[in-house]
């Protein structure tokens, strides 16, 4: 990879990694790309490591909700990050499994699956756990980010933030994803200095990342943008640009990309460290107090 093209961050929600990799998520991944923000993983590290089988060395870093089959997150990176967290420090959220974030020089990169607000009854009673994780997660980050740092976060964010975000706003105020104190909690991310990447540089209509899985949704467009590149310090002015994949399929999310000058990083990325010939050939493993991180290096298949 050219050390002066820009960084290429992508961020998807699977929904589940073992079924997007009977459907080309292999190929996607393949692609040129720096770092790889996933939701909603619903695997174990053994799992999430044979879905990425044959897509070249990353170091992985990722953090599995406690309920097997559940949520869950990962960040893959062509780069050494200088270090690596999957804890927000409360137990309830991190039981859950939605946060890991790396950080290369001054640049954070983090992978956020908020939550439903909808609980089991599509009650809208998890709507006030939904909001204290937004802002627990935006007072976390805001006070590890250095002056002159940036952050990113890469999230299915579970709420589209303008009526522009979805295509049918007037039908869908009273569900989960477009409550007003949904919104107005997003709006407090911007008001204090984030930037929805997307926005800042598309405002066209018609731009969506999920779809209902009834009623032809996807081919007819009728969706909603809730997978966002949420960008705050410096790295707004070090975006190059931002964009969705709706041709990728093999979820009912797509895929979002975005690229940053590699300035933003305020020095040079750092190579992969190799797996020694000693360890096992799929895996160097480490366990920091505070999650997973290692490198995955399977065989071409």
């Amino acid at each position: 990879m050219s050390s002066d093209r820009p960084l290429r961050l992508a961020s998807w929600n699977v929904n589940g990694v073992r079924a997007a990799a009977k459907k080309g998520f292999a190929t996607w991944l393949a692609s040129d790309l720096d770092v790889v923000a996933l939701q909603e993983v619903r695997a174990d590290r053994a799992q999430l490591e044979a879905a990425i089988a044959g897509t070249g060395t990353w170091c992985v870093a990722s953090a599995a909700a406690e309920k097997p089959g559940y949520s869950g997150v990962a960040l893959l990176s062509r780069h050494e990050p200088d270090d690596v967290s999957t804890s927000l420090g409360h137990p309830a959220f991190d039981a859950e499994g939605r946060y890991v974030r790396m950080r290369f020089g001054a640049l954070h990169v983090v992978s956020a699956y908020m939550p439903n607000g909808s609980g089991k009854d599509r009650d809208n009673s998890r709507v006030p756990f939904k909001l204290a994780f937004y802002k627990h997660l935006r007072a976390e980050l805001e006070s590890v980010v250095a002056p002159g740092g940036a952050v990113v976060v890469l999230t299915d964010a579970n709420t589209a933030p303008y009526a522009i975000d979805l295509a049918r706003p007037k039908d869908n105020e009273k569900t989960s994803g477009f409550l007003l104190e949904e919104r107005e909690e997003l709006q407090h991310w911007f008001r204090s200095g984030w930037t929805d990447g997307f926005r800042a540089k598309n405002a066209a209509e018609n731009h969506f990342t999920w779809w209902a899985q009834r009623g032809d949704c996807r081919a007819r467009n009728v969706g909603w943008r809730i997978d966002l590149a949420l960008l705050f310090g410096s790295a707004a002015a070090h975006l190059d640009a931002c964009w969705h994949e709706p041709a990728v399929l093999g979820s009912d999310h797509c895929p979002i990309g975005l690229s940053l000058d590699r300035r933003v990083v305020g020095g040079a990325l750092r190579a992969l460290a190799q797996p020694s010939p000693s360890e096992h050939p799929s895996r160097l493993s480490a366990k920091p107090a505070d999650g997973k991180i290692g490198r995955a290096r399977a065989p071409r298949r």
